[in-house]
């Protein structure tokens, strides 16, 4: 840091000013300081920043799984997110047990964690470690915790009334796992649609996020003439099903997921499908978490983050 000032004719406070991104210096002599700083190769010493300020700089993010493409996507968001703002991510699986997750994390001496999806239901049960801050992605409103989620709810009913408005008389609903918030939250939207609509709802078909579990609810769906699936990976899978046994999509039958996984619009036919903002998601989780680290005034207890209908040939 002494030879950064020296190169840049500055003070060592302002050089540490500048990599604790402070205000407090003009942009002429930041990038002054910058310049050196690379010139120099200079990094900040990470272990060295923990013992000054109490801080790790350090994230924790709690799954159950990766093997799902919306973890998947959170995961890289979020590692995204967290170095944009100075922190490294460190990855806990959770199993059954998010207690055991929390534990694992604070023996890594984490700023605090994020926890998404599936592992979002363990958490009230859980014994959170004193003093781990929490952010929950994917989890009902909460007094004590910080909650962010899509709009579930509202996307499903848009994927509802888009294929009611194509003169389907019902939509049959392939719904995620019982213990997802986001699997109930999508099922309660369709089921608002259809109540709007003055619609009974047929019994639902219930899957675990795959593929394999969508083209195995083919059968149950066969007489289907429309389908919302909870999420993508179910409705490529029910898309082979409709294919093996001669019903033709969207000729004789409607498909919208949900998700818009990247490869949605190669799918055949292309899906219509809700697209979730996996980007925003992880940009207020871990927004929320670091302002409660950093003790930023003001900020937001929870967020919901839009979601957007993509209408493809799988309706038309």
């Amino acid at each position: 840091m002494a030879m950064v000032a020296s190169r840049a004719g500055v003070s060592g406070q302002t050089v540490s000013r500048v990599v604790n991104d402070s205000p407090r210096v003009d942009p002429a002599t930041r990038e002054r300081v910058e310049t050196a700083m690379a010139e120099l190769g200079y990094r900040p010493h990470r272990a060295a920043r923990a013992l000054r300020t109490g801080r790790s700089q350090t994230i924790g993010l709690v799954v159950t799984t990766l093997a799902t493409v919306g973890n998947s996507r959170m995961l890289q968001a979020t590692a995204e997110a967290a170095a944009e703002r100075g922190y490294a991510l460190t990855l806990v699986t959770a199993g059954d047990s998010v207690a055991d997750a929390f534990e694992r994390l604070a023996e890594q001496e984490v700023d605090g964690a994020i926890v998404l999806n599936e592992a979002s239901a363990l958490v009230p049960e859980a014994q959170r470690p004193p003093g781990l801050r929490l952010v929950v992605v994917d989890a009902p409103a909460s007094a004590e915790l910080a909650v962010v989620h899509s709009d579930h709810v509202g996307g499903a009913a848009a994927a509802t009334a888009h294929l009611l408005s194509l003169g389907h008389e019902t939509v049959h609903h392939l719904a995620g796992p019982s213990g997802s918030f986001a699997a109930a939250e999508r099922e309660r939207g369709w089921r608002q649609a259809l109540a709007d609509a003055g619609i009974e709802p047929e019994p639902v078909v219930r899957g675990d996020w795959t593929a394999e579990a969508g083209f195995v609810a083919g059968e149950a769906l066969r007489a289907a003439s429309a389908v919302f699936c909870a999420n993508d990976q179910m409705a490529l899978g029910l898309l082979r099903a409709f294919a093996e046994a001669g019903r033709r999509v969207p000729e004789d039958v409607g498909v919208v997921g949900f998700d818009d996984v990247p490869d949605a619009a190669n799918y055949r036919p292309p899906l219509t499908t809700i697209r979730q903002d996996f980007t925003a998601l992880a940009q207020r989780a871990v927004g929320l978490l670091v302002a409660e680290i950093e003790g930023t005034p003001g900020a937001a207890a929870s967020a919901v983050v839009p979601t957007l209908l993509i209408d493809r040939a799988s309706t038309r």
